[in-house]
């Protein structure tokens, strides 16, 4: 048994999930960690929510809150998200944590202490204005290499490439829009300089992908330079030596620190060592923004430090949404709590695992996912378990029948059951997701071709032996892909077992005995109708719409009103919807509002709101909503009306 470190990237918590996080870091990385536990590797699955840096700071300054209020809204709700779509994390813990800040202060301690932190004077942005320095978030601009406008002061998503603020042509402050001046300000560094050798001769000599591989020679070649490790700031761990209020450590200078503190905390509750996991050698999961951070500066802190480097790095790349890049800030995008609204879990693990290799850009489409969904699932693995476990039923009482004598067909039929684990298991040694599953429905494809070859339904009344050993057969796939399944659709593969009354066993091939009592099962998977489908589409149509200039006309002709919460109750099977009726003057409206996640039935009764009442109605969860209530994006803050009389109308 090997004791095996796995870590995602962690999630920032300044916004919820959404389907390219899912696809390049968490679902990826819990295939594998859900596959070297079944194999009987001891795993150590680790993650935390960044919680410190300059967009936690803006974005609380915009809403009126504190970092810390902002940071824990959305922990909570990631943490969610995670939980929701069967994200199998050992330790899940924040870089608030005061263990994480005394961890982190301890290693830029020893670093500064070794030599490998120096101080030096530089020149950075001053806002007048706002009468502060400017951490790089707070900078805006263009970017030097490609011309992307707003490109941040750290790195422009364009290219891809790390900036500094004063590298930014045409620079503004994020908070008020000035244009900065350049002063002087004495900062920490790091020495990356010096390990440039190192960090080339570790990633050569490694086993990375080459996506990953080839962005970090990219960087080599063009020589690396010393990296500012401080910020002038007061949000985030602040740096351990005396003499620097109002400055902190720089969030990538510690947020790689939270797979040590998570795991850390780990150890404190189970009384195990995480250095033992670590030692084994660490294998990070993350998205391809940060590959440079985690090729060239983590293993360099690492080095500094006299740690082991990672053993190796796995970036998937970027999910692009109905042919456009996603953008969070257009809404141009599908959150994961939106998508767990409507569909299972286990179909967005399916789709963003199949839909290309992790190491390749990729695709979401609504008529995709409808399509494949339709057809691999529910026509080809659906159904061939299905009419498995329903002939079963029908002609065997529910029980596995006896393997008579075998054919040439039955033999290859029965050896390509014996070696699929074998066959997965390999292509998930070399994190090839996307081939594995596909390799899983190919079988239940092959599955579906012998039992039409050998008609059961002609064979149990002309040749019983032979509709016997069909079934038994057929049965001893079902049985091996729901083991197979448990890695990437755990929720599925529970139900599979289930039926067949089979335990949770190790990875590898499953012998199937005579007389396995079969439960009686429904369909496994449902055709998405097509009404579904154009229901999300016209979603997006909808939000890219919200960009969009509108006339004064189209304004005036929106009703929006002044109401008084009378009754709120949840809705039933959602978690972010609630039921209100709503007095807005000449009448009660009933409303269904996404509010639940922030707000209780409680907190809204007698709350005046404000609403748009002239809306078409629609149903939603099957309740009426007659107009929608009107709050400030991600954060749900609900516009408040002030001492304005209910029913008054706002213009």
């Amino acid at each position: 048994m090997s004791k095996v470190f796995i870590t995602c990237a962690l999630p920032y918590a300044n916004g919820p999930t959404h389907l390219g996080h899912l696809r390049s870091t968490y679902i990826p990385a819990d295939i594998y960690a859900r596959y070297r536990r079944l194999r009987g590797d001891d795993v150590l699955f680790v993650c935390a929510t960044d919680e410190h840096g300059t967009p936690i700071a803006v974005k609380a300054e915009a809403e009126g809150r504190t970092p810390l209020e902002v940071a824990t809204r959305y922990h909570e709700m990631i943490r969610g998200d995670l939980e929701r779509c069967d994200i199998s994390f050992d330790s899940f813990t924040r870089t608030t944590d005061e263990l994480h800040h005394e961890i982190a202060q301890k290693f830029f301690l020893k670093l500064y202490e070794k030599g490998f932190i120096y101080e030096k004077d530089i020149k950075q942005l001053y806002c007048g204005d706002c009468q502060r320095f400017l951490p790089d978030r707070y900078v805006e601009g263009t970017c030097p290499y490609c011309g992307s406008e707003g490109a941040r002061g750290d790195h422009c998503e364009g290219c891809g490439r790390h900036l500094e603020p004063l590298q930014l042509e045409d620079p503004r402050c994020m908070v008020c829009g000035s244009e900065p001046e350049v002063r002087d300000s004495r900062h920490y560094f790091f020495r990356l300089s010096q390990f440039q050798d190192e960090i080339r001769e570790w990633i050569e000599g490694s086993e990375m992908p080459s996506n990953v591989r080839n962005y970090a020679i990219q960087w080599l070649r063009e020589g690396l330079k010393d990296w500012i490790l401080t910020r002038d700031m007061d949000w985030g761990v602040p740096v351990p030596l005396e003499g620097n209020d109002g400055k902190i450590i720089y969030v990538w200078g510690e947020a790689f620190l939270g797979y040590i503190s998570s795991a850390a905390a780990w150890s404190k509750k189970t009384g195990r060592d995480w250095r033992e996991y670590w030692d084994s050698g660490a294998l990070h999961f993350i998205g391809k923004d940060i590959i440079y951070h985690h090729a060239i500066f983590w293993p360099a802190l690492l080095m500094a430090y006299g740690c082991r480097t990672p053993e190796n790095i796995i970036a998937g790349e970027y999910l692009s949404l109905e042919g456009q890049k996603m953008s969070t800030s257009k809404n141009w995008v599908v959150w994961t709590s939106d998508f767990l609204e409507r569909f299972d879990r286990d179909l967005l693990r399916y789709y963003l695992t199949v839909n290309a290799p992790l190491t390749r850009d990729t695709d979401f489409s609504w008529d995709d996912f409808q399509r494949r969904v339709n057809d691999e699932l529910a026509d080809v693995l659906g159904n061939f378990l299905h009419r498995t476990f329903s002939f079963t039923g029908r002609f065997f009482d529910g029980r596995v029948p006896a393997a008579c004598e075998l054919t040439a067909e039955d033999r290859e039929f029965l050896e390509s059951i014996r070696t699929a684990h074998d066959t997965v298991g390999e292509l998930l040694d070399k994190f090839q997701f996307r081939d594995a599953l596909m390799h899983i429905i190919k079988l239940a494809k092959m599955g579906n071709k012998y039992f039409n070859d050998q008609e059961p339904w002609k064979a149990v009344k002309e040749s019983p032996a032979r509709a016997s050993t069909c079934l038994h057969l057929c049965n001893l796939l079902a049985a091996n892909l729901g083991k197979l399944l448990r890695p990437f659709m755990p929720s599925a593969a529970g139900r599979i077992l289930s039926i067949m009354n089979l335990e949770d066993e190790p990875w590898g091939f499953h012998e199937l005995e005579e007389g396995q009592v079969i439960e009686r099962a429904k369909p496994l998977f449902s055709k998405i109708p097509d009404e579904a489908i154009e229901d999300e589409k016209a979603k997006l149509i909808e939000e890219d719409d919200e960009v969009e200039t509108v006339t004064i006309d189209d304004f005036a002709s929106m009703d929006i009103r002044v109401g008084v919460v009378r009754s709120a109750e949840r809705i039933e099977g959602s978690d972010k919807l609630l039921k209100l009726m709503i007095d807005v003057g000449e009448r009660e409206m009933q409303v269904v509002a996404g509010l639940a996640e922030k707000y209780s039935p409680e907190d809204l009764v007698e709350r005046k709101v404000t609403v748009l009442v002239n809306l078409k109605p629609a149903k939603l969860f099957g309740v009426k909503s007659e107009g929608m209530v009107l709050a400030t994006g991600e954060s749900l803050n609900l516009l408040d009306p002030g001492d304005a009389e209910v029913g008054e109308r706002i213009r």
